[in-house]
């Protein structure tokens, strides 16, 4: 299977083991609190997220849980492993994709449970598995960009990080695509507390909206978020309600969670000013989020999300994304022959806590399979070399002692 050989994991942005409680349900709903604080509910005055399709690209969103019932009305399976509707949630973190939906778009029961900031948007599901899947990483994710954007999608949420910086020519191609048909791609950040110190792709993608994640009493996360000079705005990532895919619920921690957060604002206002293109929708979150510290932080970004304004707010247009574009970056950085590749570059992505271990175990094995595959001969004519010098040395010392010294040297 494609982990085995690159010590792949997960979507990872998330710290959802803890705070599981039986509670009553009234205790999810009254943890959201940027319903209130961040002007939601004043949003929801004007928009609800009717009409648009928000694709979570992810373990799988289990449709059928109380709080996302209705919600799902199609998907796929880019992982080589899961369901042909993408409903099938995979992998060790199988309700991640479930929570990350029901923050996004979930309509609770009645009064409780767990309501996302677009309620009325309808969802995608496409699911992914780094660790048992049988495409590579890479591959999986620019398939699932693609899926999304000729299926229907106006947002695209994408709670996962990589190791790295760079990304593929396979993503070139992929969120290009996304770019042109005018879809909006929200990503996280990542988190400090499951070893992301700094932000990877597709955070570091232009264009695309990263989200990073503060407290309640808007100061950001120490644990459930990382610092970047690409962070676009913040919102909720700490003791966030989830909706799991077993249909329990829990609360947990992680930027994964505020990349759906945003996801759902930028709903409300594509629902608002139908007309806008994606430039302007997110002018518009970034125009109208509370600044903390200087504009463009690394900490904040432009500030923490304020959904009323952005939806309400009188902001004049913009001609350009002010992200950038996937299309500039390709004209300055790759070569004027550039094609789209089919070769799969296989990398790590950040691990979570739980699965340290197993893959720094597999990371070992790869590290001696390539000594056996390369290093091998590498030592060989090293050793061969290291002989030749020592019988080299050994003839220069010998005529030394028998070659009388300058004393004056």
């Amino acid at each position: 299977m494609f982990a085995r050989s690159a010590r792949v994991i997960a979507l990872g942005v998330a710290l959802a083991l803890s705070f599981s409680s039986p509670a009553h349900a009234d205790r999810y709903r009254d943890a959201q609190w940027w319903i209130s604080e961040l002007g939601v509910a004043d949003a929801w005055q004007t928009a609800t997220g009717k009409g648009v399709t928000i694709a979570v690209i992810d373990t799988g969103i289990n449709g059928n849980v109380p709080d996302l019932t209705g919600q799902v009305i199609g998907g796929t399976d880019v992982s080589g492993v899961g369901a042909a509707n993408g409903q099938t949630p995979l992998g060790p973190s199988e309700s991640h994709a479930t929570q990350v939906a029901a923050l996004a778009a979930g309509h609770g029961v009645g009064a409780d449970g767990i309501i996302g900031t677009a309620p009325d948007a309808k969802l995608l599901s496409i699911s992914i598995s780094f660790e048992n899947g049988t495409v590579s990483a890479d591959r999986q994710i620019s398939n699932g960009v693609k899926w999304a954007v000729e299926n229907g999608a106006d947002i695209i949420v994408l709670s996962l990080v990589m190791n790295r910086e760079w990304w593929s020519t396979q993503w070139d191609d992929a969120f290009l695509e996304a770019e042109k048909a005018n879809v909006l791609v929200v990503v996280a950040a990542g988190n400090k507390g499951s070893g992301t110190d700094s932000v990877g792709a597709p955070a570091t993608i232009p264009g695309v909206l990263v989200v990073g994640g503060v407290r309640q009493d808007r100061r950001v996360s120490t644990f459930a978020s990382t610092p970047g000079s690409t962070v676009t705005v913040v919102a909720p990532s700490e003791k966030l309600p989830g909706a799991t895919a077993s249909g329990s619920r829990v609360l947990w921690n992680g930027t994964s969670g505020a990349a759906p957060i945003v996801a759902g604002i930028a709903a409300l206002v594509m629902q608002a000013h139908p007309d806008l293109d994606v430039a302007n929708v997110i002018n518009r979150i970034v125009a109208t989020a509370d600044r903390i510290g200087a504009e463009g932080n690394v900490d904040y970004g432009f500030g923490v999300i304020d959904a009323r304004e952005a939806v309400q707010a009188d902001i004049p247009e913009v001609t350009t994304n002010p992200l950038g574009t996937m299309a500039d970056w390709i004209e300055m950085n790759r070569a004027d022959d550039w094609i789209s590749t089919d070769v799969d570059v296989s990398v790590p992505l950040n691990p979570e806590p739980n699965v340290v271990a197993s893959e720094n175990s597999q990371f070992d094995a790869d590290i001696a399979k390539s000594v056996r595959t390369i290093g091998l001969p590498i030592l060989i004519v090293g050793g061969l070399l290291a002989s030749f010098s020592v019988a080299i040395y050994g003839i220069i010392r010998t005529t030394k002692r028998q070659t009388p010294r300058d004393p004056t040297v």
